[in-house]
């Protein structure tokens, strides 16, 4: 393994088993592991400021490579000095390579060993992104962390369809190293689906080549639950213990306690701030659907113990509920704050527990709470 990036280092401060807490240092700011990155799919986490955003707790945030690309433009980007000076966020960010994007494209893209060709969702314009693309282009957004370009079969793929993913994935994890931007940190992407031989034997190979990082993605793309929380445990601590453990899209408050507990260091996901968008709620008590008739009269917030603006400003879920069926901005900020404190806190009690060595009554907390029985939520 190479030099770390300049300005960019890892490491663990304590462990509980599997589980460990760390210290993630970029250019931007120190970020504490095991830590939950807000999606700012469009450069923005939806709803919020960035002073609302790093409110919860969160030190790093991700965007999403396709869709900036595409609009304003990568070079547009990089002439308001990147998407930092852009979206006016001061702390760590990472970007997708745009990979997932362009191969959920099915109808809209073609796919060789050169990269994806595809059609814009936005105007059906034709786009090419090879390896070499993904590099540039992150490299013009400038997030601390970049991801490799990678084949992401889904969940029910056939052995063979996975196996192929794996080793294009490795051809194009030496071409995204040979393009990269010196000043950047770039993590390589191990898949497998939920084969453990082959997500272990892919780890090795991505493991040998000078990544700052290493995530496991191709989860929660089909697969059944049960099969993601089993494989986990097998394959996360196969991955190289000195550099940051990231477990791509993936986040309901159960999927980020056993992803832990397996060692997993980052997570994303949209599912905080898109339930919340929908009216959804996590609580300790169970999951709130405030459009529900028995609300409108309820008086309680939404978590007497939550700590968020919505909480700690009192708002009724009776207020919420009219809010929300009139229509009103205001409830799907007040739902993206509260939600993203909710997983700020998981991350944050995760952390103290691993220290304190209190994890089995901080898994056993958690696991009973109403957060946990949201999967899919």
């Amino acid at each position: 393994m190479n030099m770390p990036t300049a300005g960019f280092s890892f490491r663990v401060t304590s462990t509980s088993g599997l589980a460990r807490t760390g210290e993630l240092q970029t250019p931007h700011g120190l970020v504490e592991t095991p830590t939950f990155m807000p999606v700012g799919t469009q450069g923005s986490v939806k709803t919020l400021t960035p002073n609302e955003v790093a409110a919860t707790g969160a030190r790093i945030v991700l965007g999403n490579t396709y869709h900036l690309w595409l609009r304003p433009g990568a070079e547009t980007v990089d002439s308001f000095g990147g998407l930092h000076s852009f979206a006016k966020w001061p702390h760590s960010m990472l970007t997708d390579s745009g990979g997932y994007q362009a191969f959920s494209l099915a109808e809209r893209r073609k796919f060789s060993e050169d990269g994806f060709t595809f059609q814009s969702h936005l105007d059906g314009s034709k786009h090419h992104l090879s390896p070499e693309e993904a590099m540039r282009v992150q490299g013009l957004i400038g997030a601390d962390i970049a991801m490799q370009l990678d084949v992401c079969p889904p969940g029910k793929a056939p052995r063979e369809e996975v196996e192929k993913a794996c080793a294009i994935t490795t051809r194009w994890a030496r071409r995204c190293l040979a393009a990269r931007r010196v000043d950047q940190a770039v993590f390589g992407i191990v898949q497998g689906g939920s084969h453990v031989d082959l997500r272990r034997a892919h780890a090795d190979e991505l493991g040998a080549l000078p990544f700052d990082g290493l995530a496991l993605g191709g989860f929660s793309v089909g697969e059944p639950v049960a099969e993601m929380h089993e494989t986990l445990p097998q394959v996360a601590p196969h991955l190289d213990p000195a550099r940051p453990r990231y477990l791509m899209g993936v986040g309901t408050p159960r999927d980020l306690v056993i992803g832990i507990r397996s060692g997993v260091d980052m997570f994303d996901c949209v599912l905080p701030t898109r339930n919340a968008r929908n009216g959804q709620a996590l609580t300790r008590t169970g999951r709130v659907v405030i459009k529900q008739a028995r609300y409108k009269q309820d008086k309680s917030v939404l978590d007497p113990e939550c700590e968020c603006p919505c909480c700690k400003g009192g708002y009724s879920r009776g207020y919420l509920r009219h809010l929300f069926l009139a229509g009103e901005i205001l409830v799907l900020r007040l739902f993206s704050a509260h939600n993203l404190h909710v997983y700020g806190q998981l991350v944050r009690e995760a952390r103290e527990a691993i220290r304190a060595g209190t994890w089995e009554a901080f898994e056993q907390r958690w696991s009973q709470s109403g957060t946990a029985e949201q999967s899919g939520a």
